[in-house]
């Protein structure tokens, strides 16, 4: 897939199998007119790799809301050279933050808010994430 797509999105959580699932062999199957575009986590692609690329003029281009260095700030140096790059296009890890999506996520807040302070367990539709409890632990009875 890597050798016929002209754009590459990523769409995947991070964890230790897709860990660095983009790096340098990866890119070196991509077209040079390829644009690799990373919404999802900034561990996905091995944001090192992916500057050489670009600066090798090997990929065309890449769409970054996310960067590696969010969870680990020594790597804030190839943010930084990825971030003056023309040929990126960088959202500071607020790319689904639509004036549409923030507005269903305050409803939904809030109408969990309110079902408790009511004494209701919250509507199915809500994620409650209580990092105290191991997952898959109900929270609600």
């Amino acid at each position: 897939m890597l050798e016929e797509s002209d754009f590459v999105t990523l769409h995947a959580p991070l964890n230790p199998q897709t860990q660095g699932l983009i790096d340098e062999h990866a890119l070196r199957l991509m077209k040079g007119s390829s644009v690799l575009i990373n919404t999802a986590r900034g561990g996905l692609v091995r944001d090192a790799d992916l500057l050489c690329a670009l600066r090798e003029n090997r990929l065309a281009g890449a769409g970054l809301d996310v960067f590696e260095s969010e969870s680990d700030p020594t790597l804030l140096p190839v943010t930084e050279r990825l971030i003056q790059l023309p040929n990126v296009v960088v959202t500071p890890h607020v790319g689904a933050s639509t004036v549409e999506g923030l507005n269903r996520t305050n409803l939904i807040a809030a109408q969990c808010a309110v079902a408790v302070l009511q004494g209701r367990s919250p509507p199915s539709h809500c994620v409650i994430a209580d990092g105290r409890r191991p997952a898959g632990t109900q929270v609600w009875p």
